[in-house]
């Protein structure tokens, strides 16, 4: 009897070689390759064929997705405006962060507009799903629960019921019977997905699936996973903190740059509307070390705390540390420091924070980690009403930022009366009515600021 052949896959990319190798040639990672079986099917095993004459490009109307409201704003904001029907969309994040939860709330909105969704695990069972669901609120819909794995078994149900929503909890539970190798494998991985893309595709259903991650923070299993679906969203979020960041890393239909702010209650995921406002709570006002900055997320301005602390070194070589920020850029801005104006930090540790959790590595930050470690260096506090933002280059001079106007607009919004902003930028916009702007050409103006005003 022949000898079924087999291949070696790279856990981590998926990368295909005929041999065991110690490094992946693709993602470079080492011991990531395991043999399997390989899998003899044919093209038109997907059942769903379209025409394979090529047409041209000016015959092709131009046609505007319709879109699903899944009921919650922030994820509409990260999906583009809405459910895209026909749309593959993988969800990732730690474990415990809230996945279920959010797909479970959103499965609840939708079949209260009267859609019919099918909410398929293999990871709990249906008592589970039921005291879940409880927790979240009354369901005025039907929404459909199945129990399986065998994605053979799924398909039939799917085209029995039809219906407009289903979730796959999750993706590396799911397995098909013509492959041998273990569900969660590279291949049952690879092949249920697939099988899922043609049959989005093929009826026009959106299926959410839900995909674990590694240690390292990427979905678990073959990176070509996120190449087949069209919208990939990771829900990120301290496990000691209660709020919880759902951002798009791949959108086919809309902008990779949104995101949607959760907190996370015991009645579920509860939608933050104003980001600002929940991420400056609690801040210490009039304390040196602490400047309030605004960062742009996609198309929203969010106002987040900078905190820095200098103290006296106790080892030869001080300590740098950098939480929530780029570390290098943190060293970078302060080798400016003291190159430009002479501030000696070679004998002081430096700790830099941003407030809350959240991770923000735009240039935009320079300005206000300058001037907070500058006030914790000088122990003099900055005005608690001022809000400062800009990039510091080498030279240091400040230089403008990109939506300047929409920055400005939400301080105001919140209750600053200074901003410290870009010469650049100050005069391409317009007040608001209450805010002062003070526009800085370098970090020595910024200096010359805090010693009148602090």
């Amino acid at each position: 009897m022949a000898k079924a052949k087999t291949v070696f896959f790279c856990k981590e990319c998926g990368y295909e070689s005929s041999k065991w190798l110690g490094q992946c040639p693709g993602c470079k990672q080492w011991d990531t390759f395991v043999e399997e079986p390989v899998v003899k099917k044919s093209i038109s095993a997907s059942g769903y064929r379209n025409n394979t004459e090529p047409i041209l490009l000016s015959s092709v109307k131009s046609e505007t997705e319709s879109r699903i409201s899944s009921g919650i704003g922030e994820l509409d904001r990260v999906l583009g405006g809405g459910i895209v029907p026909g749309s593959l969309v993988l969800v990732g994040g730690d474990p415990g962060i809230g996945k279920s939860t959010l797909l479970l709330q959103t499965c609840r909105e939708i079949v209260n507009q009267g859609k019919k969704v099918i909410y398929i695990t293999g990871e709990e069972s249906k008592g589970q799903i039921k005291m879940r669901a409880e927790r979240l609120g009354a369901f005025s819909g039907e929404l459909l629960l199945l129990c399986e794995t065998n994605l053979d078994l799924i398909e039939d149900v799917i085209n029995k019921h039809k219906p407009e929503i289903v979730v796959i909890d999750s993706i590396q539970t799911m397995y098909k019977e013509d492959i041998s190798s273990a569900p969660g494998s590279v291949s049952q991985v690879r092949e249920a997905t697939g099988a899922l893309m043609h049959m989005a595709k093929g009826t026009g259903i959106t299926i959410f699936i839900i995909g674990h991650v590694t240690k390292e923070g990427m979905v678990a299993g073959p990176r070509v996973l996120e190449h087949m679906v069209d919208t990939v969203l990771y829900f990120e979020g301290d496990n000691f903190a209660s709020y919880r960041v759902l951002r798009a890393v791949k959108n086919r239909f809309g902008s990779t740059n949104e995101i949607g702010v959760f907190e996370m209650r015991s009645s579920g995921l509860a939608e933050v509307k104003n980001p600002s406002e929940y991420m400056l709570t609690g801040r210490p006002v009039g304390e040196p070390g602490s400047v309030v900055t605004a960062s742009i997320e996609g198309t929203r301005p969010i106002l987040v705390e900078i905190q820095a602390l200098t103290s006296s070194t106790s080892f030869n070589m001080p300590r740098r540390t950098a939480a929530g920020t780029d570390y290098n850029r943190v060293n970078l801005l302060m080798a400016v420091l003291e190159k430009r104006l002479g501030i000696q930090l070679g004998d002081c540790d430096a700790y830099v924070n941003v407030a809350g959790g959240m991770r923000i590595t735009e240039p935009a930050l320079d300005l206000a980690i300058v001037s907070a470690i500058l006030s914790s260096f000088r122990n003099k506090a900055i005005n608690g009403n001022t809000i400062i933002f800009g990039e510091v280059g080498l030279t240091g001079e400040v230089r403008a930022v990109n939506m300047a106007d929409q920055r400005v607009a939400e301080a105001a919004k919140m209750g600053f009366e200074t901003c410290i902003l870009p010469l650049a930028n100050k005069g391409k916009i317009k007040a608001p009515e209450g805010i002062k702007l003070v526009g800085v050409k370098n970090i020595g103006e910024v200096l010359q600021y805090i010693k009148e005003y602090s």
